[in-house]
């Protein structure tokens, strides 16, 4: 839920959704999308009742739809996952500069800031996961209340419209620009899957997992549809894009100052800052894990499979990550691009499609999975869920696909439509085509693929027995 970031979605993402977009269906999207994923979840949740890796997605795709699948998955979640991390620096870079520049009566630019959190990010990245938790739900705790409380003022002090349930309708859901707004809705949702990349450092995963899951897609798309909403109610429907055009992600400060006085709203602003920062930081966990599952079983160098001494955290893939958002960072500074146009929603929402993509392709492996091995499941959990979920991943993937140019804001015939797309299919192939090449030149890491922590017993001698098992 803090990579979710709820603040961070409603004041950052929804409302530049609403000004890139300008779909006013937003409320909606979310609301539709968390019904998706909680189907999705299902089968999702069921699979991590007999499989435990930091792959995650990787994992479940090899186990359900074979290891060049899945390492064509993996390829795509590293890209996925860096896109959103290093996208979400934009975004902080660009809120912290406006809040902290006037206060302090300086004018820094906000890669500057960019780049403090992203030093911050790097040392906690190589700590313990229960102390990033700590440091992480305390942080997600105060954002929601003030998510919470922002939404009931802006509901009680409604525009000339009243109470309006526009943006709510069902209509939006085939209306124009809807693939835009699913996408916009979907990438405030990726972090709810990161339970199961978590599943080896968990106490009790086989009853954790799914509670945390099924908690994190009810509770944020509630919160994210009644917010979307709520601001739409303080503008009007009918001037909810034109506001969020010219306020940006301050908007609902705007809306909200009027009623509960400037203190309330600087703390606001400043939880706004704190869940950039949580979602930074949860991600670049993330990443590192995802490096982490890959290293081990031989995919990627082995160095990346090694975690540090004391703290027990997947070192070289934090490291990794850390280097190439370094990288970027300074590339858009010396560019001088916008940073919450081109770098925190462009970056990000491309992240999510690639996100979007691992679900489609999870939710089918499950399907796959569970045909092979029914494990005592129940066919909702086995047949049913996953094969509707695929469904409608696959629907939401081509609408996405067919509005991209609607979701970057630029014409129809730019290339960017395509290019922020095509960068998926080519690291699938480059997955793919690695596997076909391990499975040639080095046949033990093949086999490994997608054993997760028995994957060391795949590296034996050769003529062997092979006795490495799934865990179920």
């Amino acid at each position: 839920m803090s990579a979710a970031a709820p603040l961070t979605v409603v004041a950052g993402g929804a409302t530049t959704g609403y000004a890139i977009t300008g779909v006013t269906g937003i409320p909606v999207a979310y609301l539709a999308t968390a019904a998706i994923l909680a189907l999705f979840a299902v089968g999702y949740v069921a699979m991590s009742r007999h499989i435990l890796n930091a792959g995650a997605f990787y994992t479940y795709i090899t186990h359900g739809l074979g290891k060049p699948a899945g390492v064509a998955g993996a390829m795509v979640a590293l890209l996925a996952y860096n896109a959103m991390q290093i996208g979400l620096y934009g975004g902080f870079g660009a809120v912290t500069a406006d809040f902290v520049n006037p206060r302090l009566g300086v004018d820094l630019a906000w890669w500057v800031y960019a780049l403090v959190a992203w030093l911050v990010v790097a040392v906690l990245g190589l700590s313990r996961v229960d102390f990033n938790g700590r440091v992480l739900a305390v942080m997600l705790t105060a954002e929601i209340g003030v998510v919470v409380v922002f939404d009931a003022v802006m509901v009680t002090h409604p525009s000339d419209a009243g109470l309006s349930l526009a943006t709510l309708s069902p209509a939006h859901l085939i209306g124009a620009g809807i693939g835009a707004a699913l996408v916009t809705a979907i990438t405030g949702f990726v972090g709810f899957e990161a339970t199961v990349v978590f599943s080896e450092e968990t106490r009790d995963p086989r009853r954790t997992i799914a509670r945390a899951t099924y908690i994190a897609v009810v509770v944020t798309g509630l919160l994210y549809g009644a917010s979307a909403w709520a601001m739409s109610v303080a503008t009007g429907p009918d001037r909810i894009v034109a506001a969020a055009t010219s306020d940006g992600t301050d908007l609902i400060f705007y809306l909200v100052a009027p009623h509960v006085g400037q203190t309330v709203v600087t703390v606001g602003q400043i939880l706004f800052i704190t869940s950039l920062f949580a979602a930074l930081l949860s991600f670049h966990n993330t990443v590192a894990r995802y490096a982490f599952a890959l290293g081990r079983e031989g995919v990627l160098p082995a160095w990346l499979g090694r975690t540090r001494r004391r703290s027990g955290a997947p070192g070289g893939g934090s490291i990794i990550q850390t280097a190439l958002a370094l990288a970027v960072l300074v590339g858009y500074a010396i560019a001088g691009a916008d940073p919450i146009v081109h770098l925190f929603f462009w970056v990000t929402v491309t992240g999510g499609l690639g996100v979007l993509l691992l679900m489609t392709g999870t939710s089918a492996a499950v399907v796959g999975y569970f045909a092979r091995h029914r494990h005592g499941e129940p066919m909702w959990h086995r047949q049913v869920a996953p094969g509707l979920a695929t469904l409608l991943l696959a629907v939401v993937v081509w609408v996405t696909l067919a509005e991209f140019a609607t979701l970057l804001g630029v014409g129809p015939t730019s290339p960017l439509r395509w290019m922020f797309p095509a960068a998926y299919a080519v690291a699938a192939t480059v997955g793919a085509g690695w596997a076909l090449v391990l499975r040639t030149t080095k046949p033990q890491v093949y086999e490994a693929i997608g054993l997760g922590a028995h994957s060391a017993t795949a590296f034996r001698p050769a003529g062997t027995p092979f006795a490495a098992r799934t865990r179920s």
